[in-house]
């Protein structure tokens, strides 16, 4: 019998969440936790890691899983890796359900960033005012500049009691998708000058950067991290159509590429 870990921590997770739900399939859906409050998908749900990936090939084999399908966040890179070798440790097929990046048109004004540190090196020299629209994760590389002023956007409220590793700042506490219209809102009360994003592609996190094209402000644009070749596809449907519920899918094998 089909039995599918769905690691999740992006929209089309959550979809194809749903979409195995209507089909009476068998599966788990796996979430890191670090959102307090996440949106429950309609199927059995576990919360937090495994153990590294000792720890996750032990769960493959004690829940008979047949399947994984690796649907986190572009930039969960550990999750990936690991999921990689625990589901080639038992031989078992392994799927990335991973949305395209973002490709820079007409207008952007993107700085590439390899990684976190190179986005934090890249800022303007003058104080300035900066979204880090890059979650919680990472925000406190971004204490190494303190002459500037940072605007988050968060999904949960922060602790009180636990205050942001950073000098200057403001915050915002909303849950996406969001609409270009209400990001270039955003960009212009706030008097932003510069763009932190990381390049998660899609278009429900893309309002941003659609928004700071439009007010001609120039992007950091973090790549995404570099996880081994595995087979990939972009769309939900093509998810189901790896899984057998529908036709053949399209596998794409070609190198992870960033910005």
């Amino acid at each position: 019998m089909t039995r599918i870990l769905l690691l999740g921590g992006s929209s089309e997770a959550s979809r194809l969440a749903a979409a195995l739900a209507s089909r009476g399939v068998a599966r788990v859906f796996s979430y890191a936790g670090r959102t307090r409050h996440p949106i429950p998908p309609p199927l059995a749900m576990r919360v937090g890691g495994f153990g590294g990936i000792d720890g996750l090939i032990d769960y493959l084999g004690r829940n008979a899983i047949t399947h994984v399908v690796d649907a986190t966040h572009p930039f969960a890179a550990g999750m990936s890796r690991n999921a990689i070798a625990a589901a080639g440790a038992l031989g078992l097929p392994l799927l990335a359900l991973e949305r395209p990046p973002w490709r820079a048109i007409g207008g952007d004004r993107w700085i590439a960033a390899a990684d976190v540190d190179a986005a934090v090196r890249d800022l303007p020299a003058n104080p300035s005012r900066i979204f880090l629209a890059i979650g919680r994760q990472n925000i406190a590389a971004f204490a190494a500049r303190p002459e500037h002023h940072y605007l988050l956007r968060l999904v949960d409220q922060p602790d009180p009691d636990v205050p942001l590793p950073l000098g200057s700042y403001e915050f915002v506490v909303s849950r996406g998708p969001f609409t270009v219209v209400d990001d270039t809102a955003l960009l212009k009360e706030r008097r932003i000058d510069w763009v932190v994003s990381k390049n998660a592609g899609g278009s429900e996190a893309g309002a941003k950067i659609e928004a700071a094209r439009n007010l001609g402000l120039p992007v950091s644009m973090i790549a995404r991290p570099s996880i081994p070749d595995r087979p990939t596809v972009a769309t939900v449907d093509e998810a189901l159509q790896w899984l057998g519920f529908v036709s053949t899918p399209t596998l794409h094998h070609e190198p992870r590429l960033g910005v």
